[in-house]
């Protein structure tokens, strides 16, 4: 994971509001902005370059990379070309996604281009797009992928699609993007808004989730958010998240023991190799904590996301923590001490073998 992104639109008609939320992205660690200049294509060149000229230096006091969407006819409206990027470059750019896309050729010869601006392409065509871009030898350390929002409902990509065309940039180690929803946002380039994503399954979820999900996957390097504009407490809640392991929110029960509390949330768990399709077992703790006593305290029939930690009654077993990924019959020696927060027991599924998780309490709203 590389960066925290958000998005901001021209078509917005309070410049200072998109500059105040620019210096808050800035303050949690934001460095990508994507905007749009397809949305704004009624605008004249000179309107256009006097609020991008705002929005720039904003950007450029919180050290951040702006990346805008264009297509052909932006090409034309601003006199540039494939071999003269110039006018985006005077524009104060990082780069340039293409939302429509040219023969192949063209891409890669843009990659070279004397600014050094990178070339970000749409991710979410299952084609060989970006095999015939490679082909052409782009300079691949100018080529970017970035995946398509939707604020249509129901039109998002499915996850079958996401992770096809994804792995398609990765088998070439190109930096990829995509976004997520604020579901506290309004704004986006067009005015149908019924949230922004690219995963149709993200549209209702907790931005968290949704950004937990992408890094799950392994397929996503720069994560962004797609409307704006998004709150604080947002901001808050993906900066505090963490890029190197899926940490899942829980929820103690009562019966739940300051030791059993230890395990769970100060324990470096890590999936055993030797898998299991009923659970997670996480083994070091019956190692650390042998000797302690786990008493069989609360043992009803075992549901999937739940936090197990074996009792006395396992004997070599006890004070091992395990998480269902089923629904199980309970033999009664097996303490159930917490659940995982329902958003995110789809996330059970990406914990591997030798993969390495962790738990947070789950803040009350």
């Amino acid at each position: 994971m590389n960066k925290w992104g958000i998005s901001v639109y021209l078509n917005h008609p309070d410049i200072n509001e998109i500059v105040d939320y620019i210096h808050l992205a800035g303050k949690y660690g934001f460095k990508r902005i994507f905007t749009c200049l397809i949305s704004i294509a009624d605008k004249s060149i000179e309107d256009v370059m006097e609020e991008f000229k705002i929005i720039l230096n904003a950007a450029k006091e919180e050290e951040m990379e702006v990346i805008a969407d264009i297509e052909p006819a932006i090409f034309n409206k601003f006199n540039a070309s494939i071999s003269d990027l110039r006018v985006f470059k005077d524009m104060g750019l990082y780069g340039i996604r293409l939302d429509l896309g040219f023969g192949g050729r063209e891409e890669a010869m843009m990659t070279y281009n004397q600014y050094g601006l990178k070339i970000e392409l749409n991710m979410c065509n299952d084609n060989m797009y970006i095999d015939n871009v490679v082909s052409n030898k782009p300079n691949i350390k100018n080529l970017y992928g970035c995946h398509n929002f939707y604020p249509h409902k129901y039109t998002g990509n499915s996850l079958e699609h996401f992770i096809k065309c994804s792995e398609q940039f990765k088998k070439y180690g190109i930096n990829t993007a995509a976004f997520i929803n604020s579901p506290s946002a309004k704004y986006g380039p067009w005015p149908v808004s019924e949230g922004l994503c690219t995963l149709e399954m993200h549209r209702d979820l907790p931005i968290d989730v949704q950004a937990k999900h992408f890094l799950a996957t392994g397929l996503i390097d720069d994560i962004i958010i797609a409307n704006s504009f998004a709150s604080e407490d947002e901001f808050k809640a993906l900066s505090k998240l963490n890029k190197e392991r899926l940490i899942f929110n829980v929820n103690f029960e009562n019966s739940a023991t300051d030791l059993d509390k230890k395990i769970v949330l100060e324990e470096l768990h890590v999936n055993r190799g030797d898998l299991s399709e009923y659970m997670l077992r996480s083994s070091e703790s019956r190692v650390k904590y042998k000797g302690e006593s786990f008493p069989p305290v609360n043992t009803p029939d075992i549901k999937r996301g739940d936090i197990l930690i074996d009792s006395d009654l396992y004997t070599k077993y006890a004070g091992e923590l395990q998480v269902a990924l089923k629904d199980m019959k309970n033999s009664g020696k097996t303490n159930v001490v917490g659940k995982i927060v329902d958003d995110e027991l789809f996330l059970l599924d990406y914990i591997g073998p030798w993969t390495s998780f962790g738990f947070n309490v789950k803040e009350k709203a």
